[in-house]
């Protein structure tokens, strides 16, 4: 697994995070140790039976900011060639709240897709102490659910096949769309065509996403939104493929 970390951020421990000091709290502003978003995230995984198979963080700014990717085990059903992860963030200079986001790791490629259904954040103010676990509870119990969500795309994904016109008529639209930068289109285009992973030379909507996820994956900053909005229009084009409603 690795966790790909924003410029200036460095890998980190456990033990270093916890090290890591908080700031005092204001009226307004609660801030709350790194440690305490990873723990209460791994405490409600594990109250639902789901085990954290491998996790990574980083620290950033002498440990103002944190990242981390939990993946997971013990979702029955889950396809053996890709997993679930949990990205988990916190930050102690106001820059984003605590948070979470649901993503998708390709073992072929190693590469991360944010889905974008299942995310939580909470503010740092008063009570976030009170109201984060329960936030971060239920968002794991959508997970239980989400998980055959899912399997499901990803199969859609499988079966849905697609010729080179579709592909670049697709790769316009992402474009539009934002979800891909117009100076990537090119590199997009020659890794369609040639694919740098045997398994997805299948021209499919699987293979199309994940050419672009390869792509992307080195601006991790904007990974996030950029695949959420990839999703959305893959799901539109393999349901049009298929006839299968995602």
């Amino acid at each position: 697994m690795t966790l790909i970390l924003h410029t200036g951020a460095n890998g980190a421990t456990l033990d270093e995070i916890r090290a890591v000091p908080t700031p005092d709290a204001t009226d307004t502003y609660q801030p709350i140790p790194h440690i305490t978003v990873i723990e209460q995230a791994k405490a409600a995984l594990q109250r639902r039976g789901i085990v954290v198979k491998q996790e990574q963080y980083g620290l950033w700014g002498g440990g103002a900011r944190l990242f981390g990717v939990l993946e997971l085990a013990g979702l029955d059903g889950i396809h053996g060639d890709f997993a679930l992860q949990l990205g988990l963030r916190n930050s102690h200079d106001k820059r984003f709240p605590a948070a979470g986001l649901l993503g998708s790791r390709v073992f072929v490629c190693d590469n991360l897709a944010f889905s974008g259904e299942i995310r939580f954040a909470r503010k740092h103010t008063t009570h976030i102490l009170r109201a984060l676990p329960h936030r971060v509870d239920a968002v794991v119990g959508r997970l239980i659910i989400h998980r055959g969500t899912q399997e499901k795309r990803i199969e859609t994904y499988r079966l849905a096949e697609i010729t080179d016109v579709q592909a670049h008529d697709f790769m316009i639209r992402t474009v539009n769309e934002e979800v891909l930068p117009p100076t990537k289109l090119k590199q997009l285009i020659a890794e369609w065509h040639q694919p740098t992973f045997a398994p997805f030379k299948e021209r499919t909507v699987w293979s199309l996403f994940n050419t672009y996820t390869h792509v992307l994956r080195d601006a991790p900053t904007q990974l996030p939104s950029r695949t959420v909005r990839l999703h959305a229009l893959a799901d539109g084009l393999a349901s049009s493929v298929t006839g299968q409603a995602l």
